[in-house]
């Protein structure tokens, strides 16, 4: 079977699952979707990052590169599995079910299970999970190590601003990290097997979605946070000076999402050292996403052709210089080592003949973005009829107005411009608003690209107030929630009927 058959699926991050306890988790409401997504006839589910997250709870800043993100594991699955008694879950914090993350509830909830069955562990006699733990551990230690004894840490010092900690802890001496060990020892072992529920709950989602014939398509940021394990434990492999903080940072210059840019604030690696050592570092990062992912969408392609580097404390994007990237040569190690690489490249924003050039070079399928066909009517390159066979085609992205959403700002806009809409050439003479949305996911699902993925919002016809992100802001994002309601099998035949038309149904025949 081709790394990339003609297929189609759905973009829904498992926060944004339904169910109980505040957020979408790893439970039931996972194999639920899994279900839905088989009956529609689709073939990948994309999620966004599933990291531990930091800053305003977004997956793309992240503690670690490799950990998940305990807020993700489910406590009904947890007594599923024998960690918890049913009892265990008899006083946890009800949260109403609501078509928005309710954060702090979600934390409250996994304090307190994650605890309970952190203490039963403690007191188990089952030789079968304490083999199965030490084993994972095992397995695991490149990164767990550093990591468990990291966020033990952080909830020491109660903050992740690990330039404050120790001098001994910042420099990383030994016998001061082998002394906070023994100290903290309990706590590690806790994150570990924190890590240790997470990731068995994820295989068993994995293993049930690939069962059912549906392929998880992950989602990796270029960059990692400097309030991290990774950067912390890997000093040497990032800008930084003598005590550790960035001396210059990542971000993009202005783009579609922003006039002044982005300015994220992650430290720039170190590419030269990083090809010193064969790039070993990208090779366990990308060789743990393929243990979690069947397919891998790598953010900001781009990066690795030319990033912008931005002077650490600079107020805006807009200061900043583009420097040359590693090129084919870190993903050729890469492939050396781990084979194929079934790589998606987010190549969307401003884009050179370069960067092109090189996903070309690796064979790596780019992005279109129906919503960005329309913004001149001379510039077709994300228009349906151009898209190429190579390439994952998007009604929009997590960054983007809902289609119903943007849809409504063009008519607005037409309305008070008098001027005919492009998009209008696209659109059937009695289009409605009800109906629209159907329309604008059949044109990309009929395109020449081999893969099509339509965000759960737009499939449901949703407005802007359900979008996921406003780039360029930090507050109020990654909040919304499908409503168990909304996940049903009405949705799922339109969706197949879709499918179906536009040849995109190949791996249903072998479910």
């Amino acid at each position: 079977m081709p790394t990339f058959p003609r297929s189609s699926g759905v973009l829904l991050h498992v926060t944004s699952l339904p169910g109980e306890y505040g957020i979408g988790d790893l439970g039931p409401a996972a194999f639920r979707f899994i279900d839905f997504l088989s009956a529609a006839g689709q073939s990948l589910w994309q999620i966004l990052p599933l990291g531990p997250t930091i800053q305003c709870h977004s997956p793309y800043s992240s503690y670690s590169a490799f950990a998940g993100n305990p807020l993700l594991i489910s406590p009904i699955q947890l007594v599923e599995d024998g960690f918890l008694q049913p009892e265990d879950l008899n006083d946890l914090l009800q949260v109403p079910l609501q078509s928005h993350v309710d954060f702090a509830s979600a934390e409250q909830v996994r304090l307190v299970a994650l605890e309970r069955a952190f203490q039963r562990f403690q007191v188990s006699q089952a030789c079968a999970e304490i083999d199965e733990f030490e084993a994972f551990c095992t397995l695991q230690q490149g990164w767990l190590r550093d990591f468990a004894l990291f966020a033990a840490l952080i909830e020491h010092y109660g903050n992740d601003q690990w330039t404050t900690w120790e001098p001994g802890i910042v420099h990383r001496d030994r016998p001061t990290l082998a002394s906070w060990r023994e100290r903290l020892a309990g706590q590690v072992q806790r994150q570990q097997f924190i890590q240790f529920l997470f990731f068995s709950q994820w295989q068993q989602v994995k293993r049930y979605a690939n069962q059912r014939g549906i392929r998880i398509f992950g989602d990796m940021p270029i960059f990692v946070s400097h309030g991290s394990a990774d950067v912390w434990a890997g000093q040497s492999l990032f800008h930084l000076d003598q005590d550790g903080h960035p001396t210059v940072v990542a971000g993009v210059p202005p783009d579609y999402f922003s006039q002044t840019g982005q300015l994220w604030g992650n430290p720039l690696y170190r590419w030269d050292r990083l090809e010193e050592t064969g790039y070993r570092w990208w090779i366990s990062r990308i060789g743990a996403a393929f243990q979690l992912y069947d397919v891998l969408r790598i953010d900001h392609f781009r990066g690795f052709e030319a990033y912008w580097e931005i002077p650490a404390g600079a107020p805006t994007a807009v200061q900043g210089r583009w420097l040359p990237g590693p090129g084919a040569k870190m993903f050729d190690a890469v492939r050396s080592q781990l084979g194929e690489l079934p790589i998606v490249a987010e190549d969307l924003g401003l884009i050179t003949k370069e960067v092109h050039q090189l996903r070309e070079q690796l064979e790596f399928p780019g992005m279109r973005v129906l919503q960005f066909g329309f913004d001149s009517p001379t510039d077709g390159f994300h228009r349906p009829e151009n898209y190429p066979l190579n390439s994952v085609a998007y009604t929009g992205t997590h960054d983007n107005e809902t289609i119903i959403g943007w849809y409504r700002a063009r008519q607005q806009s037409k309305q008070q411009s008098g001027q005919r809409d492009v998009l209008d050439r696209y659109l059937a003479a009695d289009t409605r608003d009800d109906d629209v949305h159907w329309q604008l996911i059949s044109m990309v699902m009929n395109s020449a690209s081999h893969t099509v993925i339509v965000p759960m919002q737009d499939a449901l016809g949703l407005g802007n107030e359900a979008r996921m992100n406003f780039p360029g802001t930090v507050h109020g994002n990654w909040c919304w929630r499908a409503m168990p309601q909304q996940i049903n099998s009405t949705l799922a035949a339109h969706l197949r009927v879709i499918t179906e038309h536009s040849e995109r149904y190949q791996l249903a025949s072998v479910r």
